[in-house]
């Protein structure tokens, strides 16, 4: 019962995500081609139109960035759900002590692998700005 539960919560959160993103991409297809680095991050909704906003014309390093970017923001919102469910486990666990050290080492494993990804992200930002400013001679 607990696990059905707990699969119908992350098939719901899931679903909402994705009906969240739908209205943000209907309107930035409406606008005019302008890659948003925020909203738009590989400046998808620019490909095939062919005025200064398809891919190929962008710099390959930024393409590689933005992609390192997406990569691993992925990762990082799959560690904080991680520590949500540790948390989750170990608060209704209810003094059942295998459960608790379940909890813990999830916990544990997705501290660890945050910090490893937020170690990776500066890294990347760091050479990015660094061999972008190198090539183009811009400080």
């Amino acid at each position: 019962m607990a696990k059905n539960w707990l699969k119908m919560f992350f098939v719901s959160i899931s679903a909402f995500g994705m009906l969240a993103l739908v209205p943000a991409a209907a309107m930035a297809a409406a606008d005019e081609c302008v890659i948003d680095t925020v909203n738009d991050p590989l400046g998808l909704n620019c490909v095939g139109q062919g005025t200064g906003g398809s891919l190929t014309q962008n710099d390959p390093r930024i393409i590689a960035a933005r992609i390192i970017n997406v990569v691993l923001g992925v990762l990082g919102t799959i560690a904080t759900v991680l520590i949500f469910y540790a948390g989750f486990l170990w608060m209704t666990a209810a003094g059942n002590e295998e459960q608790i050290t379940k909890a813990k080492g999830i916990m544990s494993a997705a501290v660890i692998g945050l910090v490893i990804i937020l170690a990776s992200y500066s890294i990347s930002t760091f050479l990015v700005k660094n061999i972008t400013s190198a090539v183009t001679g811009t400080p």
